[in-house]
């Protein structure tokens, strides 16, 4: 019991400085992954419960977290306004998430749908970011506000613009700035 507590509350110190509004989006999120894993009759319940998270969080709160999303330990919801995660998005261990950021896939040239991104651990995601497609963003990444990231990102590295270009790495031996396109790399 106490193991299913700590799990549920484990976004709660992370986000002592945010709203009560992340916090509840996060305890909500989690209760849901408990719930599912019940018995035969707790199935029936957890899929009122789903249906009840989907209600609370999309449309009342305005955060699209869906409820099958695999995310790690501490994440930080800064804000939440208008964040769209798609629930094929796995999302390391402490990263933070602020508002009006879209995380998903998108249609090929073919016609077919792309996956969705991999984040990494220790990833921070400023506001008004859209990162679409098949990509993966390393460790202890730091994605600028208003970027468009289309591309994958390496460990360490600051990137931002539209489309999202490497500006530094973090943690270098060198204090040169990196400006090429992330195309490139």
């Amino acid at each position: 019991m106490k193991n299913k507590i700590n799990y549920l509350l484990q976004d709660w110190q992370i986000n002592q400085d945010t709203s009560f509004k992340s916090r509840l989006v996060l305890v909500m999120f989690r209760l849901n992954k408990i719930v599912i894993n019940f018995p035969f009759v707790g199935q029936k319940i957890s899929k009122l419960y789903c249906l009840f998270y989907q209600f609370i969080v999309e449309y009342i709160l305005g955060i699209e977290l869906p409820w099958d999303t695999k995310i790690g330990s501490n994440l930080k919801l800064i804000h939440g306004y208008g964040l769209v995660v798609n629930h094929e998005t796995v999302i390391g261990a402490n990263c933070t998430l602020r508002h009006s950021t879209t995380i998903g896939n998108k249609k090929l040239p073919d016609g077919s749908i792309s996956a969705s991104p991999q984040i990494g651990n220790n990833v921070d995601i400023g506001s008004n970011v859209v990162i679409i497609g098949p990509i993966k963003l390393g460790d202890n990444a730091v994605i600028g506000a208003g970027s468009v990231v289309v591309k994958d990102v390496p460990q360490s590295a600051v990137v931002a613009g539209n489309p999202a270009k490497i500006i530094r790495l973090i943690n270098s031996s060198s204090t040169e700035l990196y400006t090429r396109d992330l195309e490139k790399s």
